[in-house]
């Protein structure tokens, strides 16, 4: 990525439809008066925007933006559609989403639309509409919605998602003789004479045809973009003001690279102590040794996941400041956690961070969720770290991005490839990615991650490209010609893009002399060792073929091979196995790799470079001793 400049600023996330008007106005003041700038409002506002079909109370919104303009705040204005009022219900009672037992999502909590319904997604133009004319002069910028695909809301098999699943199907294949092919519904007489005779992979008696349910990811994922872009060009008809959606911490059911081509800016909702219990996938001991702290990679993942996602442009839009109410356990941040995830995301290229909630609720679902003012408006324990980073951000210097040393290749369809197809009990692409990019890191080293269609690596010192179970010809292309060492596997081209596997055999990588015969997965308590410290775990292939290894087991058998810059691992590697891989391509491509003390990272933007302790002890580090939770950085 380039390298470019960015502002820095503070903000948090408001509902005066909770409040009583007349103390708006007061809490406008404090926000300033802590260092905020920036203030979102208005994404689950629907039932007072528009509280009967029709009739619409814009007044009070109107009112409250004023109010925190005039106080020197920037407004982002989200669009309502995440919580549909009852009234829409009754007028569109299809219009909910199915889960896989054929359960109806019903009203009473938020995200229960279908994203194919057709209904739905006018009335969600129309009431976007209605909000860019009205306040498209008034806003610094705007918010689609909130958080797709949260609470499991991607996937449908509603009665709408069945006719649109068919016509996606009929427009990509033209025949039905041309998908029973590409699906090998020959086996198990799976074939059919009509694209309407084709139901959803659900329900079946036992798993469904991979290729069928490969296709309805990507089908699903395709609802996603549309239904977005339908409110951007509302949007972009009254207001030239930013666009953004905020995204979230591992939920990978959609292409958010598809969804973001139409947005100007990448948001993502950062909580890492729920996200620690209920998404890292953390070993118990490592869950309590950072469970106030959360950890130590999972945040700046999606930080660099989502500059990919953002083009470069890349918000935290809720930032947690205090214990939430929604994961298995909600233990309060340790002191210093709140300053050190913000400062974290600045060195990773952010423009502002949010944090959710200015006051906490003493109602509804999210009663036990902490924000920066405790119910009695009294300010809650995060707030004054909160405003610490405002004063230390007045004082420091501009902060540069610069290029990264590696690039690691994130593909939303090789997740739901794997999901679909694991081999094994436990593994996703998710954490095989997540895995390198620990070990990336653990070697101190800056990553980007990049899209598949990126088509040049040029900027770039390394690239990891774990896991495409397939891999696009322009892709294979830029990197079989890339000038760096570029490692592959395991799982590299197993399939066809309809899911079938390839022949010649994988990864078929054009110089490089290797082949996949056979595939393993292990169980955990059988890992196979390598010669020279560390394991293969959970997923082996067998390799055949005349490149040099570089990485064997203690039987003498090849696990990762290398002709030149192109590297291939034909297993899931341990901590210490994937910390011989990084270092053996550190070397390859004359990169500096330093032994970092566990929970240190480092982040080095073209100007300064950033020390994080996630530990709850201190710590002495090259860059000096630092105390529990910490962040210090020094200019370059």
């Amino acid at each position: 990525m380039t390298s470019v400049g960015f502002p820095r600023a503070l903000g948090t996330c408001y509902y005066p439809e909770h409040w009583p008007q007349e103390v708006w106005a007061k809490d406008a003041q404090m926000m300033v008066e802590s260092g905020l700038t920036w203030v979102r409002i208005g994404e689950f506002a629907w039932s007072r925007l528009e509280p009967k079909p029709g009739v619409l109370e814009l007044e009070w919104l109107e009112e409250a933006i004023k109010t925190l303009t005039s106080a020197g705040l920037k407004v982002v204005l989200g669009t309502p559609t995440a919580t549909p009022p009852r009234w829409m219900l009754d007028k569109h009672p299809d219009m909910l989403a199915v889960d896989a037992e054929g359960r109806p999502r019903g009203f009473g909590s938020r995200r229960h639309y279908c994203f194919s319904h057709a209904g739905y997604r006018e009335e969600s133009r129309r009431i976007t509409a209605i909000l860019a004319e009205v306040f498209g002069s008034s806003v610094a910028a705007w918010q689609t919605d909130n958080e797709y695909g949260c609470h499991d809301t991607t996937l449908s098999y509603s009665d709408a998602a069945l006719e649109a699943f068919q016509d996606w199907l009929e427009a990509r294949y033209g025949t039905i003789e041309a998908l029973n092919a590409a699906w090998g519904n020959v086996f198990w007489s799976m074939e059919y004479d009509r694209f309407d005779q084709i139901g959803l992979p659900n329900l079946t008696v036992t798993e469904p045809n991979p290729a069928h349910v490969q296709a309805f990811r990507r089908f699903s994922s395709d609802q996603v973009a549309p239904f977005n872009r339908a409110q951007v060009e509302e949007i972009r008809k009254w207001s030239d003001a930013p666009i953004s959606h905020n995204y979230m911490g591992r939920v990978t059911d959609f292409d958010h690279y598809d969804v973001g081509a139409d947005l100007d800016i990448a948001t993502w909702d950062s909580y890492p102590l729920g996200f620690l219990e209920d998404r890292v996938g953390a070993s118990s001991e490592r869950q309590k040794a950072f469970s106030r702290q959360g950890d130590p990679d999972f945040q700046t993942f999606h930080h660099d996941l989502y500059r990919a996602v953002g083009k470069g442009r890349w918000w935290i839009m809720e930032q947690q400041p205090g214990p939430v109410n929604w994961a298995p356990y909600n233990p309060a941040p340790l002191a210093g956690m709140v300053r050190l995830w913000s400062w974290e995301a600045f060195a990773h290229g952010a423009e502002a961070v949010c944090y959710f909630r200015w006051r906490q609720a003493p109602f509804a679902q999210e009663q036990m969720h902490s924000g920066l003012l405790r119910p009695d408006s009294a300010p809650a324990a995060g707030l004054a770290e909160v405003r610490q980073v405002a004063s230390e951000l007045a004082a420091a210097p501009q902060v540069e991005a610069n290029v990264a040393d590696v690039a690691l290749v994130f593909d939303y369809d090789a997740e739901w490839a794997w999901a679909v197809q694991p081999h094994g009990q436990g593994l996703s692409y998710f954490d095989l990615v997540f895995e390198h990019y620990r070990a990336l890191r653990r070697a101190g080293l800056n990553v980007d991650i990049v899209a598949p269609t990126i088509r040049g690596f040029a900027a770039y010192k390394a690239v990891f490209a774990p896991g495409l179970m397939h891999l696009s010809d322009d892709l294979r292309h830029a990197l079989e010609t890339a000038d760096c060492p570029c490692v592959f596997g395991p799982r590299t081209g197993a399939r066809t893009l309809d899911f079938e596997m390839p022949v010649p055999l994988p990864p078929a990588l054009s110089g490089l002399d290797v082949t996949v015969t056979q595939v393993q997965t292990l169980r955990p308590d059988r890992p196979i060792a390598l010669a020279g410290g560390g394991y293969a775990v959970g997923y082996i292939e067998t390799l055949d073929g005349s490149a040099t290894p570089i990485l064997e087991d203690t039987s003498g058998a090849c696990v990762a091979v290398q002709t030149q810059n192109l590297i291939y691992c034909g297993a899931w590697l341990d901590e210490a196995g994937l910390d011989r891989l990084v270092a053996l391509v550190a070397d390859s491509a004359d990169l500096s790799i330093r032994s970092l003390p566990d929970g240190v990272r480092v982040r080095r933007t073209a100007t300064q470079e950033f020390w994080f302790n996630h530990n709850a002890h201190s710590v002495d580090t090259e860059a000096g001793p630092m105390a529990p939770a910490s962040v210090i950085w020094r200019d370059l």
